[in-house]
């Protein structure tokens, strides 16, 4: 048994956090042992350090929830892997396929780096059902990023979407869903529109097949020009709070709004009357199944989809990375092991 180093915090609060050192569990019945090599951030890591999010942590708490690794030992009764293998997590333990867990008092919210136990430790043991195989096409690093913000951008656009080759896609922001949504969308043979407040952002991420990129300012009216007033098919809703109005009127007839972030609140907010007279769908999207990351695996293997990567951090130097999540990346933050 080795002694394998994490991030932890014993309280809420990034001042919170350490390094420390934990043993590391042979893997029992069904589980893998697994090699940490890269972790991505999300905003919602930053959330659960700052507040804790309401969630019910258990101290020392390892946070983050997206990694990639290789599988270092299996236990008895392990089908899905073998040692050598290389895995991602699923943001949400046990969800395989369809409807997630829980009922309407208590909606589901179990996750790694929240519920259970976060993936910022160098040896993780856990069931082989709260892994996927990675893509063979990209590093750890890229891998690490699909986890949460590959997979929210695939299960709005194409699981719940159902995505179609000629649709016109509005992506808020340049972050990490986004850039997934912009590449996805491609992939699909979508046209794609991306709003920014930042002339340069909005360069690079036409570099990656953004086909129109609209400033923050009036950008629904920008959007009605360059669609002679037809709107959107579809809408990454990333920004939340008043915003979510500015989506209802982006939207085309019979088009979705996939509510995904909460960068503005955690309130939504806009006016009944296109809200009633367009009927587009409201979906709200908390990343998704485990099947859905397997497809979006093998899309990525096929498509050539690269992940956009702002900039590694090494482990030790994670409060950088955080730093630079709350400044706003141009796609993703990754730890390196």
């Amino acid at each position: 048994m080795t002694k394998a180093r994490q991030w932890t915090i014993d309280g809420i609060g990034p001042k919170n956090l350490k390094i420390s050192e934990a043993r590391t569990e042979d893997p029992g019945h069904n589980q893998v042992l697994v090699r940490t090599e890269a972790v991505s951030l999300n905003y919602r890591d930053k959330l659960v350090l700052e507040t804790g999010m309401g969630l019910p942590l258990q101290f020392p708490f390892v946070p983050a929830s997206d990694m990639a690794g290789v599988v270092e030992a299996v236990g008895p009764g392990v089908t899905r892997f073998k040692p050598g293998d290389r895995v991602i997590s699923t943001f949400s333990p046990g969800w395989i396929d369809g409807k997630n867990f829980g009922d309407a008092r208590n909606p589901p919210y179990r996750t790694l780096g929240g519920i259970y136990p976060g993936v910022l430790s160098d040896y993780l043991t856990f069931s082989e059902d709260w892994f996927a195989k990675a893509p063979d096409t990209l590093d750890a690093a890229e891998a690490s990023t699909l986890p949460c913000a590959g997979l929210t951008a695939w299960f709005a656009l194409v699981e719940r979407g159902k995505l179609k080759a000629g649709q016109k896609v509005l992506i808020q922001g340049t972050g990490g869903v986004a850039l997934f949504g912009v590449q996805i969308a491609k992939a699909h043979g979508a046209e794609v529109f991306v709003t920014s407040g930042s002339t340069d952002k909005l360069e690079r991420a036409r570099a990656i097949g953004a086909d129109h990129g609209l400033g923050r300012e009036n950008w629904v009216e920008t959007l009605y020009g360059l669609t002679n007033d037809y709107g959107a098919d579809q809408i990454l809703e990333i920004a939340g709070g008043a915003n979510f109005g500015e989506a209802l009127k982006a939207v085309a007839v019979g088009g979705h709004i996939h509510v995904i972030g909460v960068l503005e609140g955690f309130e939504i907010s806009g006016p009944v009357a296109p809200l009633l007279l367009k009927s587009p769908t409201v979906q709200g999207i908390s990343v998704g199944h485990r099947r859905a990351l397997e497809d979006l695996v093998r899309a990525v293997d096929i498509s050539g989809i690269k992940p956009v990567i702002d900039k590694a951090y090494a482990f030790e130097d994670l409060p950088e990375a955080l730093a630079h999540l709350d400044r706003g990346p141009f796609g993703k933050i990754v730890v390196t092991f």
